[in-house]
Formats: C-alpha cells, sequence, structure tokens
C-alpha cells in the first residue's frame, strides 16, 4: 500500500508545507500554479476540529483543484486524534500527524515536537488513525541531536503505521535566532533506514536547493515553509517580481476568502527586502493598516509604481542616493522575491552578549521612545493603543474616560466620568453615595440600597411574628 498510494499522488518531488495561518486555501492553489506538486493544510487542533463546527468550517476549506493534500493535526490524544481524521477522510490524500512543531504554545498544549519523548504515546496515536481511517496517516517529525536515537525514532513511527514521514533536519530547540542549519546528514541517514516514502526539510531556498538535498539524501521530495512564503514561485525555479505574484495571490483571494490577518502576513514576506528600505516606511505602514482587498491592491499598486521604472530599465536604481547609501549587497534586485537570509545563532549569540556587556557598562542606556503623530513622547502601552485605532478607522472614537464621549458626573465636586446607564447621570462612587443617603436604587449601576433595605424590613417582620407566635 505504502507505494501505491504513493504512486497515485504522482509520488510528489515539491511539497508546500503546513504553516499556520499561511498554508490556506488561496495561497496553496498560487504555489500549485508555480510548481507545487502537494500542498499541506495549516495544523489544526484535534480537540477544537472535533467539537466546533464553526472552526472546521473556517479553517477547513478545500476545493477539486486542490489536491493532493495533506491535512495536518495536532494533539495528545489518540481517540481524538482519530475522530478528527474522520471528519476529513473523504477530502483529502492522506491525515499528518504534527510531531515537530517548536513554539512555546505547543509546549504548553504537550503536542507537536513536546511529544517526541513519548514513544509509547505517539504509537498508540498512530496506530488509532490509521485503524479509523482508509487513507494513509503521515508525521513530520523534527530530530534528536543524536543521529541513532533519530533513526531509531523513524523506525519506531513507521512500524506503528506512518505510511510517509517528513523529516525536519533541525532539533527542538533550533527556533527563531537560533535557528541554523538543518542537518541533512540525519536525513540521509534516517533515509536509509526506513522503507516508507520520505521528505525532507530544512535549508531550502531555491529550486537548486531541493535538487542538492534530494542528490545527496536520496529522499522522494523536498518541502519548503520559508523558502515558499518568500517566493511562492519557489519549486517554478524563478523569482517573480514581489507585485505581480502579490496581485496574483490577492486575485484568488477573492474567490476563496481568508482573514486579513493571513494576507497582510503573505504581503510582508514577498514584499520583505522592499521594506528593507526606509524609503519604503509608507507603504510599509499602509500594508500593516490595511483592512480589505482594495487597501491590499493598494499597496501593491504603491510599489509597482515606486519601482518598474527600475524593472524596465528606464531608470537606473544605483543612481539614487537613498538607496545607494544603505549597505546592502543585493544579488537581486529588492522588488524580486528572494529568499530571507537569518544571521547565524552564532553571531546572534554574539550580538546579545555584547548588548548584554553594554548595558552592564551604561546602565543609563536611552531606551526606545515612542512618539505620536505630534512628535511628543508617549508610553508603549499608548503607542499601541494608537496603532489599534489605525487599524480600525471606521470604528467610532469615543473620550478616553468612557464610552459617552467624555460626560462627566454631574456632581460638580467630582472629575469622574459618568456611569453608562445610570439613571442619575452620576459615577459609581457618587451613585452609591446618594442611593444609601436617599434610599434610591440604580439599576444601571446595579445598586439596590432600597430593594435590599426592603428585603430585611421584610424578613425582620417575618422573624418577629414568628418569635410572638
Amino acid at each position: 500500500m505504502d507505494a501505491e498510494w504513493f504512486e497515485r499522488i504522482g509520488r510528489p518531488r515539491f511539497v508546500v508545507a503546513p504553516m499556520v495561518d499561511a498554508s490556506e486555501l488561496a495561497w496553496r492553489l498560487l504555489c500549485r500554479r508555480h510548481g507545487a506538486m502537494l500542498c499541506y493544510t495549516p495544523m489544526l487542533h484535534s480537540n477544537v476540529f472535533t467539537k466546533d463546527p464553526k472552526y472546521r468550517k473556517e479553517n477547513f476549506t478545500t476545493c477539486p483543484e486542490d489536491r493532493p493534500l495533506i491535512v495536518q493535526f495536532c494533539g495528545n490524544n489518540p481517540e481524538t486524534m482519530a475522530t478528527a481524521a474522520i471528519l476529513v477522510e473523504k477530502d483529502c490524500d492522506a491525515i499528518d500527524v504534527n510531531l515537530g512543531c517548536p513554539q512555546s504554545i505547543a509546549k504548553r498544549g504537550r503536542y507537536g515536537s513536546f511529544l517526541q519523548d513519548d514513544w509509547v504515546l505517539l504509537q498508540q496515536i498512530v496506530t488509532a488513525m490509521s485503524n479509523a481511517v482508509s487513507i494513509p496517516i503521515t508525521c513530520k517529525v523534527r530530530i534528536f541531536e543524536s543521529i541513532e536515537k533519530s533513526v531509531k525514532y523513524a523506525l519506531m513511527l513507521q512500524e506503528a503505521g506512518c505510511k510517509l514521514l517528513t523529516v525536519h533536519g533541525r532539533t527542538r530547540e533550533q527556533k527563531g535566532p537560533l535557528t541554523g542549519i538543518a542537518s541533512w546528514q540525519h536525513i540521509k541517514a534516517i533515509r536509509e533506514a526506513i522503507s516508507i516514502p520520505m521528505f525532507a526539510n530544512g535549508n531550502i531556498q531555491c529550486l537548486q536547493d531541493v535538487h542538492r538535498c534530494i542528490d545527496f539524501t536520496k529522499v522522494d521530495g523536498v518541502m519548503s515553509a520559508e523558502g515558499n512564503l518568500t517566493n511562492p514561485a519557489i519549486f517554478e525555479g524563478i523569482n517573480p517580481i514581489s507585485w505581480e505574484i502579490a496581485l496574483e495571490y490577492l486575485a484568488l483571494v477573492e474567490q476563496y476568502p481568508c482573514p486579513t490577518s493571513f494576507i497582510r502576513g503573505h504581503l510582508f514576506k514577498i514584499f520583505h527586502k522592499i521594506f528593507s528600505f526606509e524609503i519604503n516606511n509608507e507603504e510599509r505602514q499602509l500594508l500593516a493598516t490595511a483592512q480589505n482587498l482594495k487597501d491590499f491592491k493598494n499597496v501593491c499598486f504603491k510599489i509597482r509604481d515606486k519601482y518598474q521604472l527600475y524593472h524596465e530599465g528606464n531608470a537606473n536604481f544605483d543612481d539614487d542616493e537613498r538607496i545607494t547609501r544603505i549597505a546592502f549587497n543585493l544579488i537581486l534586485p529588492p522588488w524580486i522575491c528572494q529568499p530571507y537570509v537569518r544571521i547565524s545563532p552564532e553571531k546572534h549569540t554574539e550580538k546579545m552578549e555584547r548588548l548584554s556587556r553594554e548595558q552592564q557598562n551604561n546602565n543609563n542606556i536611552v531606551k526606545r521612545t515612542n512618539n505620536d503623530s505630534e512628535g511628543n513622547t508617549i508610553s508603549r502601552k499608548k503607542m499601541k493603543k494608537l496603532r489599534r485605532i489605525s487599524r480600525r478607522p471606521t470604528k467610532p472614537e469615543f473620550d478616553q474616560q468612557n464610552r459617552r464621549k467624555g460626560e462627566i458626573c454631574v456632581n460638580e465636586t467630582c472629575p469622574n466620568p459618568l456611569g453608562g446607564k445610570c439613571i442619575y447621570q452620576l459615577c459609581k462612587k457618587c451613585c452609591r453615595n446618594k442611593c444609601f443617603e436617599e434610599d434610591l436604587d440604580c439599576i444601571g449601576h446595579r445598586i439596590l440600597v432600597h430593594t435590599r433595605r426592603e428585603i430585611a424590613k421584610k424578613f425582620a417582620s417575618q422573624k418577629e411574628n414568628e418569635s410572638l407566635t
């Protein structure tokens, strides 16, 4: 069966990784247009997926063109994972178990790479899911530092019923600024040990990397995540013009809508080199505050209008002093989709140690300040609030004191804002005093002085009557 089902889906070599809030339907279809042969859904939480129909509807969308497709789940309960698998069995070609997520949320939820030490539980999960559905169960994992342990780990999953293994050649600790280089040596050793189909993941920034990885490790295919996000045509072997590929993606979003946060994230990554230049801060801010497809398209048009002359050769990019004085050693022009290059973990460590030493030597280091539109220094909290408001320009603004446009308590000696539903037009403190002194109730503030006094009187009267009888 291992070879048969893999043959049926075309023995895919170019694979789009499962990416939270990033590998949604519109993005998958874009990647398929540009060389991807297999796509994964974003990671889905099995527990929520089985219990919440709204979550299922919003987070798992597909169409006939979206095949072959693998749905990925995370979780730590075999029965729940099996139930989730049953719900998507008819709409995909395989179901993947996420055993690779290294983020802190995975640690709190005890899933992803934080299950890699509990081999008994993993065997139960893979076996339960395999028994529950008729399509293959696959796994995506990270390596251990030891090659030997990594090989044993892969063999255990194969014996439990895993029909395809994706190996990310980094350990659980290699993430963020400590990502570093993935070990193809680990991947090669695992490929030599197991008999099921296998994908490699890590160090893929261009199509040449894909071929080098396959040649070295002998895997069946290569999966890309970060490289795919900065260049969705990575498997086509081209570096497209950023605004053209972005507009193509937005056209697909019109047909297959997704949350604006997904769109914003994709465009930031496509334009990441453009936004490295301070002269593009205006476009960057427009993207950060965009609320709809028209706004997102407007960002693409503005970038196109600024750089199309350079791309067509009608202006010399190197003659612009605003650009050349920035220390960039560009291989490709910034408007061309290209990989995001991280600094090495060693350089990051050196940088943090240097900053730590500087802070110890100078306790009066000037902290980063936040300024409003008029140049006034404001707190970080206030700055966050202003940014929130800027993202919702159509939402009515209220006075900071309350929701009633700055109305103040009618007590002349009180500066506090009045309660939104107070029938006496007072703040809560003044209202409480008034009700206590005048034996009143205020439904708006839920102050029931009069009502409770009446209940107390009635209770006292009943007690008195009982004692007399």
